[in-house]
């Protein structure tokens, strides 16, 4: 039976459908290409040698979400697709609660009428909010949020706490995602943000590339050794296979609640010079403002996924850097060119369903 990855051709979802792929699993991918592309699953299919069923469709669409579900004997669902954007979360802040909540509320209702109750969903560390102490424990309560987007999944968590506690056969992990870098090691398949990019990593790339002249690095006077914010970057693979732990261990129901971090963390100014020492490419960077919001310094406390999930981020910073620039270097414009001169195969649509959906953007 296979498994339900919705968002599953954006960054994270591509990495963990490869490697759900790999572990043997049947994936049906559901997701509207708003933030994402089709070639992301061509590539996975290219790489693991097995082909993908495909869906073009939005969860807010129930009628579409219905109609998967009849299609296809769905076991679990992994759910990714959301936005994710914290400044423009500010700027567009019902798209960001159209979206996240009524999309996740329309994928439990549709679960739930079709009889699937075993769900894995990307949350996010933005819930423990800006007063929690370092490093962040799973015991401690959900924070007050500051920004539409955090609040998104903090109210989805709550949705998803309640659904258990009103129907015992349901099973959800909350995997609370620190900062997901890198990229697979091959090269052909990475982080592709659509505008200028939210996060660190993939600016830095496109400087490296040349796609930008310069990083800004907004702030250099937090209380933090070299004045810039430090946060916790884990290798994306690692990530993917968190999300491959937590399915195996659904088996118990109930809301299950996993910091996916490195559990120490990395400042600004310390990943642009592993990015330079580990590929030789300057990075020119400026001094900006402070962003509103950004906190100091945060990172996960890691052992309560390692002791119930036997799961671990092993792949080390300079993996991290050395992924990064291969996949940027081999794909400079991201999926918009294939680097490599070849065509990937179309993603299968056996068992096709028809295209629906509106877009969230």
């Amino acid at each position: 039976m296979p498994i339900l990855v919705a968002g599953g051709a954006g960054y994270i979802g591509s990495h963990t459908v490869l490697s759900l792929l790999e572990a043997g699993y049947e994936v049906v991918v559901l997701d509207n290409l708003v933030n994402s592309s089709p070639e992301s699953l061509r590539r996975v299919e290219r790489l693991t040698g097995k082909l993908i069923d495909f869906v073009q469709g939005d969860i807010r669409d129930r009628r579409c979400l219905d109609r998967l579900f009849h299609d296809y004997e769905i076991s679990s669902v992994i759910h990714f697709a959301g936005l994710k954007a914290v400044g423009e979360s500010v700027k567009r802040p019902l798209e960001y609660y159209d979206n996240n909540v009524h999309g996740t509320l329309a994928l439990c209702q549709a679960m739930q009428a079709a009889g699937v109750t075993r769900l894995v969903f990307s949350s996010s560390a933005t819930v423990y909010g800006p007063d929690a102490a370092v490093p962040y424990q799973e015991s401690m309560p959900r924070g007050s949020t500051a920004n539409p987007y955090g609040s998104s999944k903090a109210m989805v968590e709550q949705v998803l706490e309640d659904l258990c506690r009103s129907d015992g056969g349901w099973a959800i992990a909350l995997l609370r995602y620190f900062n997901p870098v890198g990229a697979h090691e091959s090269g052909l398949i990475g982080e592709d943000p659509r505008d200028i990019p939210n996060n660190l990593m993939p600016f830095i790339a496109q400087v490296a590339v040349g796609r930008r002249p310069e990083l800004a690095v907004f702030g250099n006077d937090y209380p933090t050794p070299d004045g810039t914010c430090v946060r916790d970057y884990l290798h994306v693979m690692d990530l993917a296979e968190g999300h491959l732990q937590a399915l195996a261990s659904l088996d118990t129901p109930g809301v299950h609640i996993y910091n996916l971090g490195v559990g120490h963390g990395y400042s600004v100014l310390q990943m642009v010079e592993a990015f330079e020492r580990v590929t030789g490419q300057p990075i020119p960077r400026r001094f900006a403002s402070r962003r509103e919001g950004d906190l100091a310094a945060f990172w996960a406390d890691p052992t309560k996924a390692e002791r119930e999930l036997h799961w671990k981020a092993r792949r080390s910073l300079d993996e991290m850097m050395a992924d990064t620039w291969r996949w940027q270097r081999q794909n400079p414009q991201g999926y918009r060119g294939v680097a490599d001169g070849s065509t990937p195969r179309a993603a299968s649509n056996k068992g096709h369903l028809e295209q629906s959906g509106t877009s969230p953007m």
